[in-house]
């Protein structure tokens, strides 16, 4: 079991103090804290909210898997999300998609997240950033990057990830 901090589980508790007839409904706020805490959802993590909620762990693990944005795997530290939805595709994501793919030299399938050799980048097709007239777009963790249309761009993106 991982080493809590006290900010943490004082957190937890106040989540579940909002729902005092039904702990079930904690479960959602417990499980964005976990993912903030550790990166992502491990069976560790489904395990224990679920024990916290007086749950079966498969009701977590049923909200792990249904909800898109839950991480059941380690992302690297920096996640570059490339929207794939249709202005953005005119736009020249794919050949952006691409870039990243040789520069950082990842692999794997395309339409889920894929992972640096190193660990230190995620790479991410994403549906609708919502800045279709501005296409290419891309985020790298909580940044938000327009018209990213050229290998200049992505190394002078890259070079600010430390």
């Amino acid at each position: 079991m991982p080493q809590f901090r006290p900010e943490f589980l004082a957190k937890v508790d106040e989540a579940i103090a909002h729902y005092p007839a039904f702990k079930r409904s904690a479960s959602l706020p417990l499980l964005h804290l976990w993912q903030e805490e550790f990166g992502y959802i491990s069976n560790e993590g489904i395990h224990w909210i679920a024990e916290k909620l007086g749950l079966q762990p498969i009701q977590i693990l049923e909200l792990v898997t249904f909800y898109p944005m839950f991480r059941q795997k380690p992302f690297g530290k920096y996640h570059i999300k490339v929207c794939r939805t249709l202005s953005c595709a005119l736009g020249g994501s794919s050949e952006l998609h691409e870039r990243f793919k040789k520069t950082l030299r990842v692999e794997g399938d395309p339409h889920g997240p894929i992972h640096s050799p190193d660990g230190k980048y995620t790479l991410e097709f994403v549906e609708c950033l919502a800045s279709c007239g501005t296409a290419p777009v891309c985020m790298i963790n909580d940044d938000f990057h327009e018209k990213v249309d050229s290998q200049e761009k992505i190394n002078a993106l890259l070079a600010k990830c430390n």
